[in-house]
């Protein structure tokens, strides 16, 4: 394991605090991710379920979580189900979890941690108790599953073997435990973000005409596995010119030319938590007149944000106000005037002028996913961490910035989880011309996770 895992209280504390939500006679399964395959006998590397890993810090294929909080037995109230470990699978793919390591990971205890042959043993007797099942699926609004996941498997199972139980869904309980960031989880998030500031930094002392995308991208991501990171947090954009103008670009295989400006989305993952940064330089260290006045519009508009940004807020209602802030800024750069702003709103109020230049949402969740549970009629709570990323996207001009970093709600707005990432148009240009810039960058995370 490359990070340093969270303590096991935390598992445990996301544990209590769903059993509390559940009605008496709850019983809940999750089942660990598959490993997917690719052709012939290739897989992809394998990525844990957030919502097993958020109950039990177990990061490992085949795995079951089975709660049974009102269980007449003791030792069935929570249960682990792991892939029994062999000298052939140390040889021919490395150690796998012990019982005894999974209940450290996981604070569950040993005695009730099992190998997967005793599932369908517990599973029955479970069944027969239980007055209803909780059940997991990916709920995500903007997820598109075509693959038939191992949760939709099992789902198909409990359906067949026990058509009348009362199944009952299991993901609005999870997000609503899971938008609100425990005080470990908001310091995984910085570690990552202390890992993506480093790699940030040192593709400022590496850009320059000439250079390739995938060459940029290769900097990260050399950073990332230097520090101990899992690897990118999500595919990274490295967009060059025009391509900083396509939302999610991620060829990332043009040169960079003297003169464009190169928008960088990207970040670490660290401990199963995800950073995600966005920054827009330019490639050869200076912004021209023109990109240093969008870039600065840019910048106004997230600094605006951010005010926003407090208890109460619903992102839907914040959304529109970023996009009456962003208005002024595209009619001061003379991309829209206001007639033009009128006519849009008289024609179509939910195709507002601005988004010509500014398409997309101005926040999302970030955790354990990088677009974590959370949608845009919540209000607003201490505790959830949202990205803040305005941009101004000019085609006909080859122009695109964004502008992101990650922030924490408070009690009284939100704290930058991202103090130290350069951000002024100065800082930029000094630290490319090889200067210190006037930020300090934060020590290294080495290889830990929260």
């Amino acid at each position: 394991m490359r990070y340093r895992p969270m303590p096991p209280t935390v598992f445990a504390a996301a544990r209590k605090r769903l059993c509390k939500s559940l009605p008496p006679g709850s019983l809940v399964i999750l089942h660990a991710n598959d490993v997917y395959p690719t052709n012939a006998d290739g897989t992809l590397g394998f990525v844990q379920s957030s919502d097993l890993y958020y109950l039990s810090g177990v990061d490992q294929e085949e795995t079951i979580l089975m709660l049974f909080p009102d269980a007449p037995d003791p030792s069935m109230r929570e249960m682990i189900f792991l892939r029994e470990t062999s000298e052939m699978i140390a040889v021919w793919e490395g150690e796998r979890l012990t019982k005894d390591q999974a209940s450290a990971a996981s604070g569950v205890a040993a005695g009730s941690i099992h190998w997967l042959d005793q599932f369908d043993r517990f599973f029955r007797m479970a069944m027969c108790q239980a007055r209803q099942v909780f059940l997991n699926t990916n709920e995500s609004l903007r997820a598109t599953v075509e693959v038939e996941t191992r949760e939709r498997r099992f789902i198909t199972r409990c359906q067949q073997e026990f058509p009348l139980h009362r199944y009952e869904r299991l993901a609005p309980l999870l997000h609503e435990l899971r938008i609100i960031k425990a005080p470990a989880e908001v310091t995984a998030l910085k570690e990552a973000i202390a890992v993506t500031e480093s790699a940030f930094r040192r593709i400022l002392g590496f850009v320059k005409p000439g250079v390739m995308e995938y060459e940029v991208e290769a900097e990260m991501i050399h950073e990332f596995i230097r520090q101990g990171a899992q690897g990118h947090a999500f595919s990274p954009i490295v967009g060059s010119g025009k391509n900083a103008c396509v939302l999610h670009y991620i060829t990332n295989n043009a040169r960079c030319n003297d003169g464009d400006l190169l928008l960088l989305d990207f970040g670490a993952k660290l401990g199963n938590y995800h950073a995600d940064l966005t920054r827009t330089i330019p490639v050869n260290g200076r912004y021209t007149p023109r990109q240093r006045d969008v870039y600065n519009a840019v910048l106004r508009t997230h600094k605006h944000a951010r005010k926003l940004l407090k208890p109460g807020v619903q992102i839907r209602a914040y959304q529109e106000e970023v996009g009456a802030f962003v208005e002024e800024e595209l009619i001061k750069l003379k991309l829209l005037n206001r007639s033009d702003v009128k006519t849009a709103r008289d024609r179509d109020p939910s195709r507002p002028a601005y988004k010509k230049y500014f398409m997309h949402g101005t926040s999302h969740h970030l955790g354990l996913d990088v677009h974590d549970v959370g949608n845009m009629w919540q209000k607003l709570s201490p505790g959830m961490v949202l990205t803040v990323e305005p941009g101004i996207y000019i085609r006909e001009e080859g122009i695109g910035v964004r502008i992101e970093n990650d922030v924490v709600i408070t009690a009284r707005g939100n704290t930058d989880l991202m103090p130290t990432m350069p951000i002024e148009v100065e800082e930029i240009e000094e630290l490319m011309a090889g200067g210190s810039g006037s930020g300090k960058v934060k020590k290294k995370a080495g290889a830990k996770g929260g």
